[in-house]
């Protein structure tokens, strides 16, 4: 879910070291493959930065704890000497295993101070961004006989950018930020987002003698960028076709040079005014920089500015507002902007710097809800959810007990799930009832796809998708929806059929099964056929109204009320469906599933001990 920058040093693999002692200490420096002061700028904009530490020692000491001299240590940013190791915290002379209580002797508070014999090791993170990067690595203790040690120091590795929700919200027309004079006289470079629910304000301004700097929203549906070098204003100004004071998240990008001025906004058109050929061209400012207000008397702005830049600089409006009356740092509501990004029913969750989707009612996962879970069946295998009973229901049932139900209508189904097989007849999906009615998903003997509702009132009714044959290796999307009496089926997102019953109390579930149904239940002939061999293939992001069955038993077997017996494998049905043919064939074969009468057909597919391949 995170994506991680890594900068490799000149030593990063497990280095020996042997004859070291306090008199004549071994010492390794490190070259990183950038300068110091890019490094400190990619660890101060990181969220959090580590480096690994690993010491392998037998018979060497390495912090001297509880109370003595450390026989090693290393050297941090700004030339510093830390005496902590990898696991543990700034300030404390100690391994992991001293602050998790869990060294080798509990006497020493890192497992190489007990000085063994054998080999053992201490390793962890440093993790404290300020001491980061590591640069030096001092070892004293490996000069007595049998004395030896190895050391590793990973590459320095960062993720998250601390800058990007660093955001100020702006109470007042009145308040606004200081910063210090904002230098561009030949190039100014400005970004940022906005969000707002005003109908104007100023968003940064900064004043010179005469020349000036301004960028500002001047109606609901206008930016302006307006500059001044001498020559006169200059405004380029972007119109939106739909308002932008709709309390979402929008971003600007100004910027000048020799040759233009140019303005964008959101993926807008971008507005670019070339500059005069004769004339003044430098931008000479010298009041403070004014950032959601303005020096001049223009009304200020209200709303909330993030992420904001300028020439590549990062201003951090957060720690300036926590001074500021009238601003506070931070900016609720990312959801209204960004929760379209939470797919496939994931919800948006609000954080105070960002935002993040919980996928628990959906049937795919990681950080936007996108990433399909499935797995490989066998012709056994089932997956049994089992429902809570609405009410506890009666052993000798009355006609009364249906009475019970009433008020546990689920008057839809929304069922969504992708399959990939080769085989036919298949049981796909089967949900029964406390009232022995039932729904079915089938691939009947020809490939066609088969909904069976079995109601108590109208009997059974098949609706039968012959528009080719599904179980052609090939993944295939199923969505069957039910809101009341209206039924709609789509295959591959291409509406298949529409359907009005006349009347369907389809309600009180009691389970639904992936596969082959175990229980003894009263099916008709055809589902029995397709049960006798259940589903052999891949089945993926099964979705029961806001139940993910599949997900259910893969993610929480132990804790959601669901049954799997038979073998279950994850897998991703893609890469299925990418493998060879061949590969397929075994994968689905683990069985005999055509007991086919007709001799004259081919057997494909089949499992015989006794067959062969020619080729030529």
């Amino acid at each position: 879910d995170k994506i991680w920058t890594a900068v490799q040093h000149n030593n990063t693999g497990l280095t020996r070291v042997q004859g070291a002692e306090p008199e004549k200490p071994y010492t390794m420096s490190f070259n990183y493959n950038s300068s110091a002061e890019q490094l400190e700028a990619v660890i101060n904009s990181a969220e959090y930065c580590e480096q690994e530490a690993a010491y392998y020692c037998k018979k060497s000491r390495l912090l001297n704890t509880p109370n003595g001299m450390p026989f090693a240590w290393w050297v941090g940013r700004a030339n510093e000497k830390h005496l902590y190791w990898g696991g543990s915290l700034p300030g404390i002379q100690q391994c992991a295993c001293g602050l998790e209580e869990s060294c080798l002797d509990m006497r020493y508070f890192c497992n190489c101070d007990a000085d063994r014999e054998e080999w053992t090791n201490d390793t962890g993170l440093l993790a404290f961004k300020d001491h980061l990067p590591v640069t030096q690595i001092v070892i004293t203790d490996t000069n007595r006989s049998n004395s030896e040690a190895a050391w590793k120091i990973g590459p320095l590795r960062c993720y998250g950018d601390r800058q990007f929700w660093n955001a100020a919200s702006f109470n007042t027309e009145a308040s606004y930020l200081h910063f210090p004079t904002f230098h561009a006289e030949v190039s100014a470079d400005i970004s940022f987002f906005f969000k707002t629910t005003a109908v104007s304000g100023v968003f940064l301004e900064n004043l010179g003698i005469k020349d000036f700097i301004r960028l500002e929203i001047s109606s609901p549906k206008e930016i302006t960028f307006s500059i001044d070098v001498g020559n006169g204003p200059t405004e380029a100004t972007v119109q939106s076709p739909t308002p932008l004071n709709d309390n979402q998240w929008h971003y600007v990008r100004a910027e000048r040079n020799l040759k233009q001025t140019s303005l964008q906004v959101d993926s807008l058109p971008k507005k670019v005014l070339e500059a005069p050929a004769e004339g003044h061209f430098r931008l000479q400012l010298n009041s403070q920089l004014f950032v959601g207000g303005t020096a001049s008397r223009q009304k200020g702005f209200l709303g909330c500015l993030r992420s904001l830049h300028l020439n590549g600089q990062k201003l951090d409006l957060e720690e300036r507002a926590k001074m500021t009356p009238g601003v506070k740092p931070g900016c609720p509501g990312h959801c209204s902007s960004y929760g379209n990004l939470c797919h496939n029913g994931g919800k948006c969750v609000e954080k105070y710097n960002g935002y993040s989707c919980d996928c628990t009612n959906s049937a795919y996962e990681g950080p936007f809800c996108k990433e399909e879970v499935s797995a490989l069946f066998e012709a056994g295998t089932s997956i049994t959810y089992i429902f809570q009973e609405p009410y506890p229901v009666t052993k000798n049932a009355s006609t009364s007990s249906s009475a019970i139900y009433a008020d546990a209508v689920m008057s839809k189904e929304n069922i969504a799930f992708s399959f990939l097989t080769a085989h036919t007849p298949s049981l796909l999906l089967y949900i029964n009832t406390y009232f022995h009615e039932y729904l079915a998903v089938i691939l009947s003997k020809n490939g066609s796809l088969q909904v069976r509702y079995k109601l108590s009132k109208d009997g059974l009714l098949i609706f039968t998708i012959d528009s080719g044959n599904f179980a052609n290796r090939e993944l295939h999307r199923v969505k069957i929806n039910r809101e009341g009496r209206e039924l709609v089926v789509q295959v591959d997102q291409v509406l298949k059929l529409k359907h009005n019953f006349s009347e369907i109390d389809f309600k009180a579930i009691k389970s639904l099964t992936l596969g082959k149904v175990t229980e003894s239940l009263s099916l008709d002939p055809e589902v029995a056929k397709a049960n006798a061999y259940g589903f052999t293939g891949c089945l993926s992001s099964v979705q029961y109204n806001h139940i993910a069955p599949l997900k259910a038993a893969l993610r929480h077997p132990s804790l959601a009320p669901v049954t799997v017996k038979g073998s279950l494998t994850e897998s991703s049905c893609a890469s299925v469906m990418e493998a060879d043919v061949n590969t397929v064939t075994t994968i689905y074969s683990s069985s005999d599933p055509f007991g086919k009468t007709d001799e004259r057909e081919p057997l494909t597919n089949a499992v015989r001990s006794d067959s062969a391949v020619i080729g030529g």
